[in-house]
C-alpha cells in the first residue's frame, strides 16, 4: 500500500476560526483560541499520523496590514505557508468582508497547490446568504473547492477531512510517526500563559505581551517552570501584576491548570513580569522571541 504525506496549510484573515479548525482536524488543542485578533502569532504545525498517511497541518497568523515589525513577521509566516503547501485551506466566515486583503487572495489564486475554501460559522447565517457567499467566493477564487462548515459545532469538518486525504500526494512521512508537532514543550507553555493573558486583560495589554520560559525542569512527578512575561511599558507591568499581585496570580493559576492537563503531570509555575521597551519593533528582540529566523 502506498503512503501519503503532505503539508496542509491554513490561511485567512483574523478571527475566522483558523485555530479552532486546526484543533478539530488534528484532534488535539495545538493552537490557543480566544476571540481577540492576532491570537496566533507563529506558524504552528500539528501532525496527524496513520499507518498509510501523515498530514502536517499548519495554523498561521491572521493576515493583517502590518503596523509594526512583529506584524510584518507574522505576515511572512502566512506568506510562507502558501509557498510550501501541498494543499491550501483558505478560511473565511459568514460575516467578514470578502474584499478584505484582496492582495493576499490574489497570491492564493497564483499558487499551484489545490485550494479548499472553507466558509466557517455557517450556523450564524441562513441558506440564502450562504448561497450568495458561494457565488462571490467562486468569482474571487474560481478554482477553489468550497466547503461550508462550523468548526465549533464540528459540522461538515469530516467531509473536508476526507477531501484533504483524497488530495494528499504520495510520499514518505516528513516527521517521526509518533510526533504531534515539531515545536518544543516550552513553546506550548508560552502559548498557554499568553492565552490566559488574552482572556484576562483588555485593550492594548495582551498585544504588548510576550512570554518566554526561562526554566523548564522535569522529573517523574513534577515539572518546575519559571516564565517571564515581557511588556513594553512600566505602566503595563503594573496592570499585569494587579493589586497586591491578584491579576498575575489568577493568570498563573489558570495557566498551571492547563499546563498540567497538557503534560499530564503536576506543575509548579513561577511567573515574573519585566519591561522590554518597544520589543515589537526591535529586530534583536523579535529574533530572540522566534519571529525572525
Amino acid at each position: 500500500m502506498s503512503h501519503k504525506s503532505g503539508f496542509v496549510n491554513i490561511v485567512g484573515n483574523p478571527n475566522v476560526g483558523k485555530s479552532t479548525l486546526m484543533n478539530r482536524l488534528v484532534g488535539e488543542k495545538i493552537s490557543i483560541i480566544t476571540s481577540k485578533s492576532q491570537t496566533t502569532r507563529h506558524r504552528i504545525k500539528g501532525i496527524v499520523n496513520e499507518p498509510d498517511f501523515q498530514i502536517v497541518f499548519s495554523d498561521t497568523p491572521g493576515v493583517v496590514k502590518p503596523s509594526y515589525k512583529m506584524q510584518e513577521c507574522m505576515l511572512e509566516f502566512s506568506k510562507s505557508a502558501l509557498v510550501d503547501a501541498d494543499i491550501i485551506l483558505y478560511v473565511t466566515d459568514v460575516v467578514e468582508d470578502i474584499r478584505k486583503n484582496a492582495d493576499f487572495i490574489e497570491k492564493v489564486n497564483h499558487m499551484k497547490a489545490p485550494v479548499l475554501l472553507v466558509i466557517n460559522k455557517i450556523d450564524l447565517t441562513d441558506q440564502q446568504k450562504l448561497e450568495a457567499l458561494f457565488e462571490n467566493w467562486k468569482a474571487l477564487i474560481p478554482r477553489a473547492e468550497i466547503f461550508p462548515i462550523s468548526a465549533t459545532e464540528n459540522f461538515n469538518v469530516d467531509n473536508l477531512y476526507r477531501r484533504i486525504l483524497e488530495l494528499l500526494p504520495e510520499g514518505e512521512p516528513y516527521f517521526p510517526k509518533d510526533d504531534l508537532t515539531d515545536l518544543p514543550a516550552r513553546f506550548f507553555v508560552n502559548e498557554i500563559i499568553r492565552e490566559k493573558i488574552l482572556l484576562n486583560y483588555d485593550r492594548e495589554i495582551p498585544y504588548s505581551v510576550q512570554v518566554e520560559v526561562e526554566e523548564f525542569q522535569e522529573d517523574n512527578k513534577r515539572i518546575n517552570i519559571m516564565a517571564v512575561i515581557y511588556v513594553e511599558r512600566e505602566s503595563q507591568k503594573g496592570i499585569i501584576i494587579g493589586h497586591q499581585g491578584a491579576a498575575l496570580k489568577k493568570v498563573g493559576t489558570e495557566a498551571r491548570q492547563d499546563i498540567e492537563q497538557f503534560f499530564g503531570k503536576n506543575v509548579f509555575l513561577s511567573l515574573y513580569v519585566k519591561v522590554q521597551k518597544d520589543w515589537r519593533n526591535k529586530d534583536q528582540d523579535l529574533k530572540k522571541f522566534g519571529y525572525v529566523q
